[in-house]
């Protein structure tokens, strides 16, 4: 082959090489059986068209590309946020290996999390064996403080009882009594990553507090409680943590992975790096108050806060945009006693500002997005408050009640009046939206490309851009670093999304003489 070790090529442009062309088309003409172009493009066109929209919206037993992942990936990352806490799944090696590269590649570091490798005889005769195994190895090669257990689909079809497991894994001697083995069953074929979060987050509280409840008492501490939530934007934690800072309130924020998610590269490796610390986690029942900043995901969780630690878990909505953000520092100020500071407030303006100077470019612009369900009503709003105008916003993972939250929203604004809200519903629907229903732009994570090429395909006139804000990405470096909570977060979408009308702008005003009208350098 034409790879040489003075002229290494990335798959773009090697495989468009004579060769590599040579063999893909050998390989196309005598092996892969495929229909002709002409029928390719038939049926393509024909799954553009509102026919097939139709009936692609009628479908009942089958699921595509269904913008979620599974429970014991959110039960990973919550993990990870919890000071010298190792992930430990209870379930098939493969899962494990599906989970640690989905988010290597998202944020392009190592994860740690193990598996007890549940085989085809642990299938028949259940996983305790495994687990005992498991926990001893795992103990004495990562030398973990805490191990946090979560299940695959394997375990949970097989109704492997985790409590009874770890309890006689500790009987038997194979790990200490005192080392804290908190645990959630997280089946992956209901819920979803963020169901998974939920559910692993509220066994930790509960490991922790659940019978130590009588030496508590709410208010104690002075301090507010945060629960981020399945949260992949590193800077939201920090921006949550500045303003909080700078408001002067204690506080603590209950599962940060931010230092194993971002270790800096000095040459030593750190397995476990920050995260919330036990201590902190045994005195949280003592806080004023408990704030979930994804309330709508945290149903477990905010259960737990108000039935065990008799706090009132006050609602909040995700603070993305102007108005909710403002919303959470009213809300942290009228709890904590502490004013808001004029840095807070010169922050607010910029952000005015910046609306105020972009207004012009997205105003009336379409933008469809799909993602989680605070995500997403977080998003909106803010699009709503940009003077831009939602279109089809698809939430797989969310019920009737957030539907009507959402279409609340909308209908409280002149610029929601074209919004349709899908929920259930999965990215092969919003592809057919994409076609039937241009929007200007859509909104998500990285799988959202193979819908812009798509559009591309029939057109240049029907390509819909996508705008990766989101989780996963993987096919752009260092946005899990950004910040989209906050007025900081705010100032970051915001940019991203004027930007990239602007770019696009360019594109369409390119050629010279004929559409370069508008292609100045003052925007």
């Amino acid at each position: 082959m034409s790879q040489t070790v003075d002229d290494i090529k990335p798959s773009y442009p090697l495989f468009r090489t004579p060769e590599y062309k040579e063999n893909l088309a050998k390989k196309r003409d005598t092996v892969e059986e495929a229909h002709t172009p002409e029928r390719l493009a038939q049926v393509f066109q024909w799954t553009t068209t509102e026919e097939y929209k139709e009936l692609n919206f009628k479908r009942e037993a089958l699921t595509i590309n269904p913008a979620k992942a599974c429970q014991p990936l959110g039960a990973v990352l919550c993990a990870l946020g919890f000071e010298k806490t190792l992930p430990y799944v209870h379930g098939s090696q493969g899962c494990v290996a599906y989970f640690r590269s989905y988010f290597n590649r998202h944020f392009k570091e190592p994860i740690a999390c193990v598996s007890d490798s549940m085989t085809e005889d642990a299938a028949v005769f259940g996983g305790q064996k495994n687990m005992f195994d498991g926990l001893e190895n795992a103990l004495a090669l990562y030398k973990p403080e805490m191990i946090a257990v979560s299940t695959t689909c394997m375990a949970e079809v097989i109704g492997d009882d985790l409590s009874s497991f770890i309890t006689n894994a500790k009987k038997e001697g194979h790990i200490p009594d005192a080392l804290p083995v908190p645990f959630a069953h997280t089946p992956s074929f209901v819920g979803s990553h963020t169901t998974g979060w939920d559910n692993m987050f509220e066994g930790i509280i509960r490991f922790f507090s659940l019978n130590v409840m009588d030496s508590k008492k709410v208010g104690s501490n002075g301090k507010l409680n945060i629960v981020p939530g399945f949260e992949t934007y590193l800077g939201n934690y920090r921006v949550i943590h500045r303003m909080l800072d700078e408001m002067g309130v204690a506080h603590s924020m209950l599962c940060d992975p931010t230092e194993v998610l971002d270790t800096p590269a000095d040459g030593e490796y750190r397995m476990y790096a920050g995260g919330t610390t036990q201590a902190e986690i045994k005195d949280a029942p003592n806080a004023i108050d408990t704030l979930m900043l994804q309330p709508w995901q945290l149903p477990k969780t905010k259960k737990h806060v108000e039935l065990v630690w008799n706090q009132p878990a006050t609602h909040i909505n995700i603070p993305m945009g102007l108005e909710w953000t403002d919303d959470f520092l009213m809300k942290v100020s009228e709890l904590s006693g502490k004013p808001i500071p004029a840095s807070l407030a010169k922050e607010r303006g910029r952000l005015v500002d910046m609306m105020t100077d972009s207004h012009a470019w997205l105003h009336g612009k379409k933008f469809a997005l799909y993602g989680d369900a605070d995500y997403v009503l977080g998003m909106v709003k803010f699009l709503l408050e940009l003077g831009a105008e939602p279109t089809d916003i698809l939430c797989n993972q969310a019920n009737k009640r957030w539907k009507k939250e959402l279409e609340g929203i909308l209908a409280a604004s002149p610029y929601g009046k074209l919004a349709t809200v899908h929920t259930g519903a999965d990215l092969w629907h919003f592809r057919s939206l994409m076609f039937t229903n241009k929007p200007d732009f859509m909104i998500g994570n990285s799988y959202g490309k193979f819908i812009q090429r798509d559009t591309l395909h029939k057109g240049k006139e029907f390509e819909v851009p996508l705008i990766r804000i989101g989780f996963p990405i993987f096919d752009r470096h260092h946005l899990h670093r950004m910040t989209t909570l906050g007025y900081e977060g705010a100032m970051y979408i915001l940019t991203t999304l004027v930007n990239a009308v602007l770019e696009r702008l360019d594109e369409e005003t390119r050629g010279m003489g004929t559409t370069d009208y508008n292609y100045d350098l003052v925007r």
